[in-house]
């Protein structure tokens, strides 16, 4: 039997401002996820992305601690253009998230931005240029 990668999970702090700020990247979390100590949704392709509270994480392992500096994750999203990058990430900013790095023009061929979820993990925005 072979391993499968099909699940990420992040440990939050808030559940409701997680589940706010990942729905605004279209993740699917049923109604109530926002009040709930785990939540978990479907990404497509059998890939799940799952939330837990701290709180969750403790009742099994009491002496688990939040890491005290983020940026140990990184998640990505394809805006579909590079036009949809700006969007997204002004969309994000007006809606009181931080944005890390503006959009720009990279070398390697992509509109690319950088936003930090509620937790401080990276959230990258993407596209093909044009």
């Amino acid at each position: 039997m072979g391993i499968r990668l099909n699940a990420i999970e992040i440990v939050v702090s808030d559940m409701a401002a997680s589940v706010a700020f990942y729905r605004r990247l279209g993740v699917e979390f049923a109604e109530g996820a926002e009040g709930a100590p785990h939540a978990d949704a479907e990404l497509g392709g059998g890939i799940k992305l799952m939330l837990d509270t701290e709180e969750t994480i403790r009742s099994f392992r009491p002496e688990w601690a939040a890491p005290q500096a983020p940026g140990r994750l990184g998640l990505a999203c394809e805006c579909g253009s590079p036009a949809g990058v700006d969007e997204k990430f002004e969309e994000l900013l007006a809606a009181g998230y931080r944005g890390e790095l503006k959009p720009f023009d990279a070398f390697w061929g992509q509109r690319y931005a950088t936003v930090l979820d509620p937790d401080g993990n990276s959230v990258d925005l993407y596209a093909a240029s044009a």
